[in-house]
C-alpha cells in the first residue's frame, strides 16, 4: 500500500509536469493538461473474518483539451486502475478512473 504523497509523485512523473492536484479548491487556476485526484473509499480484503489488506481508493480525472491524449493510456495502465467514464465540459475532455493505491 502506498501513501498519498507517493501517488502525487507517481502521477506527476506520469504526466511529465507538476499539474497534478489533490482535491483542488475552486479558487485555484489549473493548467492543462492536468490530473485531479481525490479519495473515494477503500478496498478491504478479509481472511478468517479479519482485515487482511486495505488499499485506499482514489478518483483520478485526466483533463485535457486533446481528446486523443496519450496520458489516458498511461493512467489506464496503472496497476489496480479501471476506467469509469468520459465527459466534456468547457471544451475540455474529462476521463475518470478509479485507482486503488
Amino acid at each position: 500500500m502506498g501513501n498519498r504523497l507517493g501517488l502525487q509523485t507517481l502521477l506527476e512523473n506520469l504526466l511529465g509536469t507538476r499539474n497534478v492536484y489533490f482535491q483542488p479548491p475552486a479558487t485555484i487556476t489549473m493548467q492543462y493538461p492536468c490530473i485531479i485526484y481525490s479519495r473515494n473509499s477503500g478496498d478491504t480484503r478479509f481472511a478468517d473474518n479479519k482485515p487482511y489488506t486495505y488499499r485506499l481508493q482514489y478518483n483520478v480525472t485526466v483533463i485535457d483539451p486533446n481528446p486523443d491524449s496519450e496520458i489516458l493510456q498511461k493512467v489506464a495502465m496503472l496497476p489496480m486502475c479501471t476506467f469509469q467514464r468520459h465527459y466534456t465540459a468547457d471544451n475540455l475532455n474529462h476521463d475518470v478512473y478509479t485507482l486503488n493505491y
